[in-house]
């Protein structure tokens, strides 16, 4: 399955809000489609479906990367839901978003392809690049990429930055000091549902 590019407020209407996907809002409060102000009880299938599909959309996966995540984090120690957050959290594009260098994950991926950001001295043009604590994610020194972030910056996505991070808005620099803490994913979600939709599914 691809990459979803369709209308971003009719995924808001179904699953809530999520604030790596838009910064859009909407005053309808049904969820779309012909019968969406029909208030039919959601089977167990359809909740942990709706809980997948948040990651899915917020973080900007296909199907199959998101399958692969959470094969990964079943072989971390510890709570495989927290593991497969604190995956997520540690990608280059979310990375970018969380420290204010872009306003959504999908703006954070379009400047890391188009080659604007450099981790520890070395350009990276992977979204999925997966950061680790001591790395330094830098914007390039030309002044397109420096006019580009610094706009950026004057409206982040987020207002906080997670406490395992910190930005030097002067140098436009970050930097990774840790793991996150699962209250600083900015996400409504039980991932332990998310791990339970995967389990059944064999």
């Amino acid at each position: 399955m691809s990459r979803y590019r369709g209308a971003v407020l009719r995924i808001i209407r179904r699953l809530g809000e999520l604030p790596g996907l838009t910064r859009k809002v909407t005053k309808r409060t049904t969820r779309p489609g012909q019968h969406g102000d029909q208030n039919r009880k959601p089977s167990e299938y359809s909740i942990r479906l709706e809980e997948k599909q948040k990651l899915r959309f917020n973080y900007g996966l296909t199907e199959r990367q998101l399958l692969k995540y959470v094969r990964d984090a079943r072989r971390i120690k510890g709570s495989t839901g927290e593991a497969l957050l604190q995956l997520l959290e540690m990608r280059l594009d979310n990375i970018i978003f969380r420290l204010g260098m872009a306003p959504t994950i999908p703006a954070a991926r379009q400047l890391v392809t188009h080659g604007h950001i450099y981790v520890n001295g070395k350009r990276v043009s992977i979204p999925s690049y997966q950061c680790q604590t001591g790395d330094s994610v830098i914007v390039r020194s030309n002044s397109k990429s420096k006019q580009l972030v610094e706009g950026y910056l004057s409206f982040p996505g987020l207002a906080n930055i997670p406490t395992h991070l910190e930005m030097d808005k002067a140098t436009l620099t970050g930097k990774v000091n840790g793991v996150i803490e699962r209250e600083w994913v900015a996400l409504q979600l039980n991932e332990l549902l998310v791990v339970e939709y995967y389990s059944r599914k064999g």
